[in-house]
């Protein structure tokens, strides 16, 4: 097993990783359960199918008891009526505010039941157990919770962190393919914004070794978000490819792509712009498309990206006629630029032509 802490100055947290930690799980979240041993558990069907025989026994096994919310699985719920859906579940079950809410499955069940824990009674414990490489690589680790409006992504939530994240990459071996190459969007990202190592290792194709990447992609973002926890800084680097992204998401209804799917084409657009607009080295976009496609990922959007355009003006990171886009100067290396609506316009209609 390997530990991260996200030090935090008031709100400090471990992040462990190891094959068979779900295992274990009950063990590792007991300090943080209320004194009658009991927590609730908010998962999705399909990870609750798959994994709810090995977290139960460990429960068991640490001699605690639990109640569980088992929603549809989906980003479609990830919405306000699953949210008050979660805080009459709570209410039905008498959650206290010493009581402790795990998160078990992957970015959609962490994000609906951290935001639902942090407003519960005005705020709960609540522990992270992610199941799929999206969570484990990204969602679990930071605080982030929100739900989505039919307007965007994201758009109501709150920064509340986790009181640990226990991350098992054998629970990956339950996944289709397609939320495999999800994740690995998130994990690209990391080595484009961040680690040139990371990304040289990745251009050498998939390998299988979930373990040394969850790592290192968990050991920058809890660094970054050590020094920057409310997002006001460095930590908008790890918005990369998301703002296009997010307006992807929108623009299907949350209901074509898969998250990184998504994010793996906002990159692609994003770095594309960047070029464009000489801030970006030349052939950063063509070597972050071939790693990208190299790990099964679609990196041309199929419609016309300026109808992208209308999305981005609800989008959080929008304002004073334009949006604040996450751009690469090379591969390792990012940065924020507040870019206008026009600038966007005249970059997308440049790549449309090329």
């Amino acid at each position: 097993m390997e530990k991260l802490t996200v030090g935090l100055a008031e709100n400090k947290y471990d992040i462990l990783i190891g094959d068979g930690l779900l295992d274990d799980a009950g063990e590792f979240i007991r300090p943080f359960c209320p004194t009658d041993g009991s927590i609730v558990t908010v998962t999705d069907e399909n990870v609750w199918e798959a994994c709810r025989e090995r977290f139960s026994s460990s429960l068991s096994r640490a001699g605690l008891t639990y109640r569980a919310i088992v929603l549809p699985a989906g980003e479609r719920h990830k919405s306000l009526p699953d949210l008050l859906g979660l805080f009459d579940s709570f209410a039905r079950m008498s959650l206290m505010r010493d009581g402790l809410v795990v998160a078990l499955g992957g970015g959609v069940t962490g994000d609906l039941c951290g935001f639902a824990a942090a407003t519960w009674m005005r705020g709960v414990k609540f522990a992270q157990i992610p199941t799929t490489l999206l969570a484990q690589v990204d969602s679990s680790v930071g605080g982030k919770t929100a739900v989505n409006l039919p307007q965007g992504k994201n758009l109501v939530g709150t920064f509340y962190q986790p009181k640990l994240v226990v991350i098992d990459p054998s629970t990956l071996r339950t996944l289709p393919a397609r939320e495999i190459r999800s994740g690995m969007a998130e994990v690209i990202k990391y080595g484009a914004i961040r680690s040139r190592e990371l990304f040289k290792t990745l251009e050498t194709g998939p390998s299988g070794d979930f373990s040394r990447i969850i790592h290192e992609c968990c050991r920058i973002k809890s660094e970054i978000v050590a020094r920057d926890e409310r997002d006001l800084g460095e930590r908008m680097l790890l918005n990369f490819g998301h703002t296009m992204g997010h307006a992807i998401e929108k623009q299907s209804g949350f209901e074509r792509y898969r998250h990184g799917e998504a994010v793996a084409l906002g990159m692609t657009l994003a770095a594309g712009i960047g070029e464009t607009m000489g801030l970006t080295a030349p052939g950063v976009a063509n070597s972050l498309r071939r790693v990208l496609t190299l790990h099964g990922l679609d990196t041309d959007y199929p419609g016309n990206p300026l109808e992208l355009l209308p999305s981005l003006t609800t989008d959080k990171k929008s304002g004073d006629g334009g949006v604040r886009l996450i751009l690469l100067s090379e591969i390792g290396a990012a940065f924020a630029r507040q870019t206008s609506f026009t600038e966007i316009r005249g970059a997308l209609e440049d790549l449309a032509r090329a």
